[in-house]
Parts: C-alpha cells; sequence; structure tokens
C-alpha cells in the first residue's frame, strides 16, 4: 500500500474534481426532483382529476426501476430518437426522474398524515380548498417530511456513483482512474473515498436532526 503516492497533489486535486462534479450534479438533482415531487405529490394527494391517475402510473413505473436503466436511458437511447444529452446533463436527468418518483411518495404520505379534524376547520373558517392546502396541511407535512426527505437526499448522493458507469468524472470515476495508474493506490484511495462520502453523509444526516429538533 503505497499512501505517500496515492495522496500526492496531483491525485487529491483530481479527486477534488471529481467530488466537485458528484456534489454539483447531486445539488441540481436534489433541487429538481424536490420541486418535481413536490408537485406529483400535491397532485396525487389532492386527486386532481386526470392528472392523479397519470402521475400514479408514472410514478409506480419509475419506482419499480432500477435506476441504472434510467441512466443508460438518458445517456444511450434519448439520441436514438434525437435527444443528446451530454454526460452531467444525463445524470442530472436520470437521477431527478427517479428521486422525484422517491419523493412524490414521501409529500404525499407527509400531507395525509395532517389530522384531517385541522382541514375541516380550515374549510369551515372559510378558507378555500387551496388555501387549507397552503397554510394548514403543507406547513405541518412539511415538518413531518424533514427526516424521510433528507434520507432521500444522501441516498441519491450516494447512487451519484451509479453515473460512473456511463463515465462521467465524478469522485468514483475519478478514484478509479487514480487506481488504475498503480495497483498498490487501491485501499488508500478507497479508503479516502469512504471517508469523504461518509463525511458529507453525515453533516447531511446532523442537518436533518436539527431540523427534527428545532421543528419539534
Amino acid at each position: 500500500m503505497d499512501f505517500a503516492g496515492a495522496y500526492s497533489a496531483e491525485n487529491l486535486k483530481f479527486l477534488l474534481d471529481g467530488l466537485y462534479i458528484t456534489l454539483f450534479v447531486a445539488l441540481l438533482a436534489i433541487i429538481l426532483s424536490f420541486v418535481f415531487g413536490c408537485i406529483i405529490g400535491v397532485i396525487r394527494y389532492a386527486k386532481v382529476p386526470v392528472l392523479s391517475p397519470i402521475c400514479l402510473v408514472l410514478v409506480e413505473l419509475i419506482r419499480n426501476l432500477p435506476l441504472l436503466l434510467i441512466i443508460f436511458f438518458m445517456r444511450f437511447a434519448l439520441p436514438e430518437v434525437g435527444i443528446k444529452l451530454g454526460l452531467v446533463t444525463a445524470a442530472i436527468a436520470a437521477l431527478t426522474i427517479f428521486e422525484a418518483a422517491m419523493i412524490s411518495e414521501i409529500v404525499r404520505g407527509g400531507l395525509t398524515s395532517v389530522d384531517k379534524g385541522q382541514i375541516e376547520a380550515g374549510r369551515s373558517s372559510g378558507l378555500t380548498g387551496m388555501q387549507t392546502l397552503w397554510h394548514i396541511v403543507l406547513p405541518q407535512g412539511l415538518r413531518r417530511m424533514v427526516p424521510p426527505l433528507v434520507s432521500q437526499f444522501i441516498s441519491l448522493l450516494k447512487d451519484t456513483s451509479l453515473a460512473v458507469i456511463i463515465s462521467l468524472a465524478d469522485l468514483m470515476h475519478n478514484a478509479g482512474i487514480i487506481i488504475g495508474h498503480g495497483y498498490n493506490y487501491t485501499i488508500p484511495i478507497l479508503l479516502l473515498v469512504a471517508l469523504i462520502y461518509f463525511t458529507v453523509n453525515f453533516l447531511l444526516s446532523q442537518l436533518s436532526k436539527r431540523l427534527e429538533t428545532k421543528n419539534a
């Protein structure tokens, strides 16, 4: 095991470049999947005619597909119909689609958990259905969604490593290249990559606990 060689300035910079891509892809996918997941979750919760059944079919379809298949589809299948996505865009699109389906169920479950008596109280006080949803259901539901949402975001961050299959220059991809330069780099580099993933995900979990305590 050559720790000194594995942790050279050049290799560390290369890993940091990969970490930047990992965090960039994860951040955009988190934002987009949260937005779309909330929209789909609200549509299903509100049982919007036509849209709700369509969302149900799409969510169940996506949730039962492997993420790797969706990544392959975005990168290699779409060009067959004239839609060409770059590596980063394909990874973000695949993660967004997959995670939005998961998040929509978290959102729907959080909204459903709000006591119906409060909803009835809001309607009896003169609020419309949308006003009740916005002022009463959403604020309470979102507080209950924090722990599962953060857990899903942590899963998303770890799932970015699957994009190595399409040669996205993320943390795992760059780690693999460094390992390929010297067989005695394997354990040092993998230990460092594991430490990086653990640190980022641990910080996210701690943030979740603080938010949960604050909203309790």
